[in-house]
């Protein structure tokens, strides 16, 4: 049986700083909201038990809200390309 030739060798991906960090503003951009919330209902009522349970459930929210508007946006022209490599291999002998 004969071995099937190494695929071609591609630069390893480093994405950029603002790359990295832009998980971290999404964090930080849920936690303001639920800090917002909480502190709305803590004012509202004084009970900082309610104000927690608002703060948890605000929290929760809106990390769903950003990683659904997240998903919802348009790829970019590097994420295009990489799709393209990832949908047909180079060599004619894959299965």
């Amino acid at each position: 049986m004969t071995q099937s030739p190494e695929p071609a060798r591609q630069e390893p991906v480093t994405p950029s700083r603002r790359d990295r960090l832009r998980p971290l503003e999404l964090v930080g951009f849920a936690a303001v909201l639920a800090i917002f919330s909480g502190l709305v209902v803590l004012m509202a009522t004084r009970d900082l038990v309610l104000a927690a349970v608002a703060l948890g459930i605000a929290f929760i929210v809106s990390i769903m809200m950003v990683a659904l508007v997240g998903l919802g946006g348009k790829p970019s022209q590097e994420d295009l390309e990489a799709r393209k490599d990832l949908q047909q291999p180079d060599d004619t002998t894959w299965h």
